[in-house]
């Protein structure tokens, strides 16, 4: 199938709009009425600018409340469908939209709607077009796409076809039964493709502020697509999207993203399914430190037991290890990690992926538009291939062979201190905080690349706002990245943007055995003060052995328990906006604590206000 994207999906100018649908590989896109008459150019002008970037004009839309209509507003829209007959001559395209009535004028006729909609496609026939007729899900008398199609086979013209929606028909609660008994496909005139989470509003409301691209939301669009696929339809599939945090953001990133979800549609209904690569780990993260600003963090993974045991062969990289955990601090002049430091002061600028295949990993990267990143690698050192994450931040790639790990063939050992580690075994989980107009981005980023299960969306209470939560996991489990965001201004997911200067890693959870031990290991003065009411109410709820609980509120540790088993787990003071957790599973427990989350956030503004920040 053919890729379009309409215009009021992205921001930006007519111009900018076009550039960024041309970059992202799309090969036409729908011209949506308002962007056109805000062009300061002529209509010729923007069929040039087309042209010249390789795409089709493949729609003008939308023509709105036009069928079954009284005099005079009949007569007035058979002139304003000559005009805008016109207009698409001159922007060299032959399809036009034509979205259901909703005019409190509108005669509920179908007969009546079907002859005005045949009289139409007549005059659009002698000027070489093709009408398409769409239900809008909020249409006075046609709200639903069956309705539609029953309209379009009474007007019974060639020029005159139906327009599927996947939104407005999913949004009504429509199936496929229409579409995959009655319609035949050449009478579809036109493919559009959205997606939104499930929610209970007015559907006007809904349609135009919290569609997304298919994948990003909840909507059986995939289903929709195999249905297309089966009838044979291969003509073009565009993205109408209304979004408001598609609206504030940049139009090239969210052209590739809608590009990415045209991608993953096709490989859903595919079918001849590929096998393709597995992410299984963790490998390394990486932190951006300069000179001495590093310190306070070094510091800090040091009291969580952290020591340096390897140092880079021949740049300023050193190796922090526990456990099956791999820390490097970069303070290489000359690298993409001394940019990072630049932008957003001491962070983490990297993670590095375990997959079960590189080549075929960095195909797939290749093929979802993800933009490479060239290492510099001396002589006889790895060249680990990475691409542009969330954020500024890489992700690195790497395959376990043997014995043998990264730091094994680019770092020299170095004798660690003999002082005790605090019994951390794994990275657990990584949380990374995004603003909110990429929130849905970052998701569908693991998703589509890796083929990670997104959890639906949990609101966790702060002090100054809510903070809005989804987990990314690897099919083995053993990645998990909760992504979180926030629209509040004070709340503790915007105040780590504002001090980090963008999107990036907050936290990183490290599991353990023995969470008593690891916390005496890394000191109460390094951990997040927990209220005592905390306790009162831990009490109450699991009625835990006085023993236990009195160890747990002198050690500020927080707990949790559901069916399958225990949470254990403390949280680190923040160093540059980033924190740290451990954690004990006891069990089969697999959740993250949320029940938590609000003491920790809270206990975090507290500390923020001592600071003198707020």
């Amino acid at each position: 199938m053919k890729r379009a994207l309409a215009t009021v999906s992205i921001s930006g100018t007519l111009q900018e709009k076009f550039r960024a649908v041309a970059r992202a590989g799309f090969d036409g896109v729908e011209i949506f009425e308002n962007d056109l008459t805000q062009f300061d150019g002529t209509p010729s002008d923007v069929r040039k600018m087309a042209e010249d970037l390789g795409l089709e004009i493949i729609a003008l839309q939308p023509f709105r409340d036009f069928e079954a209509m009284p005099e005079p507003w009949r007569k007035q829209n058979f002139y304003r469908a000559q005009r805008k007959f016109e207009l698409m001559h001159e922007l060299g395209t032959r399809r036009m939209l034509i979205c259901s009535n909703v005019s409190p004028h509108v005669i509920d006729d179908r007969d009546r709607a079907a002859a005005d909609l045949n009289e139409l496609a007549e005059l659009a026939r002698q000027e070489g077009f093709t009408l398409g007729y769409e239900a809008l899900a909020w249409g006075r008398y046609v709200a639903d796409y069956d309705v539609a199609w029953d309209i379009v086979k009474r007007a019974d013209h060639p020029n005159l076809g139906i327009i599927l929606d996947s939104f407005h028909m999913f949004a009504r609660g429509c199936t496929l039964d229409c579409l995959r008994d009655e319609i035949p496909v050449d009478k579809i005139a036109l493919v559009q493709v959205a997606d939104a989470p499930r929610l209970q509003m007015e559907v006007l409301h809904y349609s135009r502020h919290f569609r997304c691209f298919p994948g990003q939301g909840d909507l059986p669009v995939a289903e929709f697509v195999q249905c297309l696929r089966d009838k044979g339809f291969d003509d073009y599939l565009s993205h109408e999207i209304f979004n408001d945090e598609f609206r504030a953001s940049s139009p090239l990133e969210k052209a590739v993203d809608g590009m990415r979800s045209l991608i993953w549609l096709e490989e859903q209904t595919s079918a001849q399914q590929q096998a393709e690569p597995e992410i299984t780990d963790v490998e390394f993260i990486e932190f951006a430190v300069e000179g001495e600003s590093g310190e306070e963090l070094i510091g800090l993974l040091q009291r969580l037991g952290f020591r340096e045991t390897h140092r880079h062969r021949s740049k300023n990289v050193s190796l922090m290890r526990q456990g099956d955990i791999n820390l490097v601090l970069n303070r290489e002049p000359q690298s993409q990690a001394h940019e990072h430091y630049q932008a957003h002061g001491v962070s983490v600028c990297a993670l590095a992926l375990a997959t079960t295949d590189l080549a075929q990993t960095l195909a797939r990267a290749d093929r979802y538009r993800c933009n490479r990143f060239a290492n510099q690698a001396g002589p006889g050192e790895l060249n680990i291939p990475a691409i542009r994450g969330i954020g500024d931040s890489l992700v690195y790639f790497v395959e376990r062979r043997g014995k043998f790990r990264f730091f094994d063939i680019d770092f020299v050992p170095v004798e660690p201190d003999a002082s005790p580690d605090a019994g951390l075994q794994r990275i657990d989980h990584v949380g990374q905080t995004v603003s909110n107009t990429d929130f849905l981005s970052a998701a569908f980023f693991y998703k589509s690349l890796f083929d990670f299960e997104i959890e639906a969306s949990t609101d966790l209470p702060d002090i100054y706002g809510l903070v809005v939560s989804r987990v990314a996991s690897s099919r083995n489990g053993r990645v998990r990245i909760p992504i979180n965001m926030t629209a509040a201004r004070e709340a503790s997911a915007q105040r780590f943007i504002s001090k980090s200067k963008g999107s990036g890693v907050q936290q990183i959870a490290f599991s353990c055995e023995d969470i008593f031990a690891a916390a005496e290991t890394v000191g109460a003065d390094n951990l997040l003060p927990v209220p005592q009411n905390y306790y009162r109410d831990l009490d109450a709820r699991f009625a835990l052995e006085p023993e236990l609980l009195e160890r747990l509120q002198s050690m500020n540790l927080l707990y949790d328990r559901n069916d399958d088993g225990e949470f254990f787990h403390f949280y680190t003071r923040e160093v540059h906006g980033v924190f740290f957790e451990v954690v004990q599973r006891v069990g089969g427990y697999n959740r993250y604590g949320e029940a938590n989350a609000h003491i920790r956030l809270a206990a975090q503004a507290r500390e923020y206000c001592r600071e003198g920040d707020l």
